[in-house]
């Protein structure tokens, strides 16, 4: 039943074609796709983002790095302390010296340079759920990326579908106009000698007139879809015309097609929602290592110098230039803050609840996939059987044409049954050209619900 079924279909498709495109070279949809892939502005604003996650994945890795500052400085004031403890907060300058036992305020100078090392060595695993962390996000914008393509690329094939078959009903309505044209110039061949009367020339206008407007309408669709296509692929709009061969090579190998699998595994949907999950864990681990003990290495050295003696004698502010004395401090240190605890405990239920949202996020679209998947085939039916149907309307209009024309010629039948024959006709054209675009159509939305577009594209080569 398969291979009958084939045969019907490889007959249908390869009946002459109805496209207005055969004295224009035509552009492939492999070449298309490639052109959208290359220069689509959506695509390279997404690859541009992808290296800005990179750039903060780099920026990430290199917290593990030690703060070494060097610092120098030389003041001029007064060394006058009393007794008595204060808080400094972060405003009270230093001054050292032991208080002496009545005032003094004569100037001093005073210069101090100091190289302080601060290094975060151990953290219990901080800095490695960091860098997981920002490698998530890149692979998450890489992912978008992928699905960004994946979307491009879906609507890309849609508009070239639709673009074949606005070309083939520019045809159809061409055939259209040239008819109404033949049984105007009968009309008035007929209106001459009297055998017709001169209204029929006014029905057959009218005809005319309303083809032409069709042709119109459907030529300006079709240019609204070259521009939107050339604005993807950076081609000329006029450039871009539909091979409305592509029909014909999905019939000949529909049975390959049927062979293929789904590719939910590696599916663009999938991946990028599974990434976002992957990313949301991530983050839960780390909050949780963001908030554990420190473990510090810190290192200073330092000189100082003054215009004051050791034995407490102010000499000329000039003698203060200089180090007289130097100093260095090493340690190592922990440092936890245990009131953290609760704020780690809000974060990470946070957290966890946008985890959730991301895993159900990713059933959901799984769910679609499948459904999906189920409709194409259904589609893929359908279309098929109304292929299959239609070339007897067609056979039958044709005919039905044929013959009223032939009767009005000899006077047998009047304007209105031939009119309407010619609709029949008309609406047959029609019917079948838009079954070869909904069935190809159905074929291209099964592979792109079931990530089979790289196999049916290599179909098409």
């Amino acid at each position: 039943m398969f291979i009958i079924k084939k045969c019907w279909l490889m007959a249908l498709l390869l009946l002459p074609n109805i496209s207005n495109a055969q004295n224009q070279k035509s552009v492939s949809l492999n070449f298309l796709l490639e052109k959208v892939a290359a220069n689509a502005p959506a695509l390279t604003a997404d690859a541009a983002a992808i290296q800005i996650k990179q750039a903060q994945a780099s920026e990430v890795r290199s917290n593990w790095l030690p703060s070494l500052k060097l610092n120098y400085q030389a003041d001029v004031g007064t060394n006058n302390n009393t007794a008595g403890p204060y808080f400094g907060f972060g405003i009270v300058p230093s001054n050292s010296r032991g208080v002496r036992t009545e005032s003094n305020t004569s100037a001093t100078l005073t210069n101090l340079g100091i190289a302080a090392l601060d290094w975060e060595i151990y953290n219990f695993g901080a800095y490695g759920a960091a860098n997981k962390a920002a490698a998530a996000d890149i692979d998450v914008e890489q992912k978008q990326f992928e699905q960004s393509k994946y979307s491009v690329t879906a609507a890309t094939i849609d508009d070239y579908l639709q673009l074949g078959l606005l070309q083939g009903l520019i045809t159809i309505q061409t055939r259209n106009i040239e008819r109404t044209k033949e049984i105007r110039r009968s009309i008035q061949a007929l209106a001459r000698s009297g055998i017709r009367a001169g209204v029929d020339t006014s029905i057959a206008e009218a005809e005319i007139s309303k083809a032409r407007l069709t042709y119109i309408d459907l030529t300006n669709q079709a240019q609204q879809l070259q521009i939107r296509l050339a604005a993807l692929s950076g081609l000329p709009p006029s450039d871009i015309v539909a091979d409305t061969t592509t029909q014909q090579t999905l019939a000949r190998n529909a049975a390959e097609f049927s062979l293929f699998n789904a590719d939910t595994l590696n599916h663009p949907v999938i991946n990028y929602y599974t990434s976002v999950y992957n990313s949301s864990l991530r983050r839960e681990d780390l909050i949780k290592k963001s908030y554990a003990p420190k473990i510090l290495l810190e290192a200073a050295a330092w000189g100082r110098g003054s215009s004051i003696t050791g034995d407490d004698r102010y000499k000329p502010l000039n003698a203060g230039w200089g180090f007289d004395r130097g100093n260095y401090l090493v340690g190592v240190g922990i440092s936890y803050n245990l009131f953290d605890v609760n704020k780690r405990r809000l974060r990470l239920n946070t957290q966890k609840a946008a985890s959730y949202y991301a895993q159900k996020r990713l059933n959901e679209q799984k769910a679609v996939i499948s459904a999906g998947s189920r409709q194409a085939d259904a589609n893929i039916a359908s279309a098929l059987a109304r292929l299959q149907e239609i070339p007897k309307q067609l056979t039958a209009a044709n005919a039905a044409y044929r013959q009223k024309f032939a009767l009005y010629k000899n006077g047998l039948t009047d304007i209105i049954e031939l009119n309407a024959a010619m609709n029949l006709l008309y609406r047959a054209e029609t019917d079948y050209n838009s079954a070869k675009y909904s069935y190809c159509r159905a074929l291209f939305q099964k592979a792109v619900i079931e990530n089979q577009v790289s196999a049916i594209l290599n179909l098409l080569k």
